[in-house]
C-alpha cells in the first residue's frame, strides 16, 4: 500500500515557488493516489486518478467522488497560537517540512455555493484548522451529534458513508495513532486541560 511512498520527502521542494503543494506537488498527488486506491471496508474498490483540471476522482458504481487535498499539521501561528503557547518550546515537535504524514485528501467539489470542508475547518473560530478538533467533528457526524462542522460534512455525507463509520475512516485512512485505543478519544494536539474539557471552545485572539 505504501511501496513507492518516501516519507521523509518535502513536498515544497517540488512546488513552483510561491504556489501551494496542495495544488502544484506532482509527488504529493502521486502519494495521494497511491495510498488510497485500494479496498473501501466493504470490499468495493476505491480507485482515484487524476482527471482533466480535477485533483484526483474517483468513479465506480458506489457514486463520483471529486478529492482534493490538504494539510492536516498546520504549525497553528494564527488564533490557534493562543493555545500553542502553552506548550513549552522544547516539547513542541520539530519542523520537517510538509511530508506526507502532514496531509489528506477530502471532497473537493463545491455544493450549493457553500464552503468545502476544507474551506469549513479553516474559517470556523472554535476550529482554527485544527485536525484533531476536524476527527472530532468527524467522529461526531458518524453519531449524528452536533458539532461545529456539521453541515459541511453532511453536505458530503455519501463520502463519508463509504466507510461505513468511524472506525472505518479511521483504518482507511491510517489515522489509529490519533486516536485513543477506545476507539473513541481524539488525542488532543494540545496539552491544555482547558481545551481537552472544552474541545470546541474559541481560542481567544492574540495580540
Amino acid at each position: 500500500m505504501t511501496s513507492g511512498v518516501d516519507t521523509s520527502f518535502d513536498f515544497n521542494s517540488d512546488t513552483p515557488a510561491g504556489k501551494d503543494p496542495d495544488s502544484f506537488s506532482p509527488t504529493l498527488r502521486r502519494y495521494h493516489q497511491l495510498l488510497w486506491s485500494k479496498e473501501l471496508p466493504n470490499g468495493a474498490r476505491f480507485d482515484v486518478a487524476p482527471e482533466g483540471r480535477q485533483y484526483l476522482v474517483h468513479r465506480s458504481p458506489v457514486g463520483v467522488f471529486h478529492l482534493a487535498s490538504d494539510t492536516i499539521t498546520t504549525r497553528l501561528r494564527k488564533r490557534a497560537w493562543a493555545v500553542v503557547r502553552e506548550i513549552p518550546e522544547n516539547e513542541l515537535p520539530e519542523y520537517s517540512g510538509y511530508t506526507v504524514g502532514s496531509t489528506l485528501v477530502f471532497p473537493g467539489n463545491v455544493v450549493g455555493g457553500r464552503q468545502t470542508i476544507n474551506g469549513a475547518r479553516g474559517f470556523h473560530a472554535k476550529i482554527a484548522d485544527r485536525f484533531d478538533l476536524t476527527l472530532e467533528c468527524i467522529r461526531r457526524h458518524y453519531l449524528g451529534q452536533p458539532n461545529p462542522l456539521a453541515d459541511a460534512l453532511r453536505r458530503y455525507a455519501d463520502f463519508f458513508a463509504l466507510f461505513e463509520d468511524f472506525p472505518g475512516y479511521v483504518k482507511f485512512f491510517m489515522l489509529d495513532d490519533l486516536v485513543e485505543d477506545d476507539g473513541r478519544t481524539i488525542r488532543s494536539s494540545t496539552r491544555s486541560r482547558t481545551s481537552a474539557r472544552r474541545p470546541f471552545r474559541v481560542p481567544p485572539r492574540s495580540t
